[in-house]
């Protein structure tokens, strides 16, 4: 179930009908979705009202990549506990379905997530669309040579026993790399992928509308994609369980359950011509 903070102030049918008809007007959409979106697939937000982060300020403190690289413990923790993560058996919920009902309509130009649950692309949403500005869980990398990797190879050996798993690509006749291998998720004290970046950043400054979905709007630099766009002339509409800190650049905030609003606002949209 999508979180919703009591407190929030209450959205009225008129909110939703505008948002609504500001998005049918758009032709270039630029989606940014956060870890509401994903709530009702239960999977738990980290700064909402009951998020895992407001609950236990201290655990978001153990999620830097300096405390992964020096800390074997902490890895061996890490990947015991991507074995039993709930996120492997999460399906698409009606937000995920609603932007693929947008991206039908002709009007979603890019959507970028700072998710890393592959939802998106789960639901149907066309992969070449989605910049996963904070990485995916779904696959692993070295830390010390780069290669990537699906996710699930490596679950197979930490489960035959291997507590610690490290880098077998065979480097150019040095032998194993041996590098860290970690999620290919960006840690606190990691750089974004800078060609990530530099794309979401472009499509926020050419976009028509920007929607902002299931987020805070306080982790930087994706929250800065709504000023981008709003410095550029686009329409902001933002649609959150509860207020977010870019409330006063938007043109209509919605308030509410992201599977209930958000197919209201997409949901029989027209479709482009050509």
């Amino acid at each position: 179930m999508a979180l919703v903070d009591d407190a929030a102030p209450k959205t009225s049918e008129a909110d939703l009908a505008r948002a609504r008809a500001l998005i049918e007007q758009a032709r270039r959409v630029v989606v940014l979705t956060g870890a509401g979106i994903s709530t009702d697939s239960g999977i738990q937000d980290f700064r909402g009202p009951n998020g895992l982060w407001t609950k236990n300020p201290e655990a978001e403190k153990t999620m830097t990549l300096q405390t992964y690289m020096v800390d074997p413990e902490h890895r061996r923790r890490s990947w015991q506990n991507r074995l039993t993560s709930t996120l492997w058996d999460a399906e698409p919920n009606a937000g995920h379905r609603a932007l693929v009902e947008l991206e039908r309509s002709g009007r979603l130009d890019t959507l970028v997530t700072q998710n890393i649950d592959g939802l998106h692309q789960k639901a149907g949403t066309e992969p070449a669309l989605v910049v996963e500005i904070h990485g995916t869980t779904r696959d692993v990398m070295c830390l010390s040579c780069g290669d990537r990797q699906p996710s699930e190879p490596v679950h197979e050996r930490v489960r035959g026993g291997e507590t610690d798993p490290t880098c077998l690509v065979e480097l150019n006749g040095s032998g194993v790399c041996g590098g860290i291998l970690k999620p290919a998720t960006i840690s606190f004290g990691q750089s974004l992928v800078p060609e990530d970046l530099s794309r979401a950043e472009s499509a926020a400054a050419n976009c028509d509308l920007l929607l902002a979905v299931g987020s805070t709007l306080g982790v930087f630099p994706a929250a800065r994609l709504v000023p981008v766009a709003v410095q550029r002339g686009a329409v902001v509409v933002i649609l959150n369980g509860g207020p977010t800190e870019m409330d006063s650049l938007a043109d209509v905030v919605v308030y509410g359950r992201i599977g209930e609003c958000l197919p209201k606002m997409v949901e029989g949209l027209p479709v482009l011509a050509g």
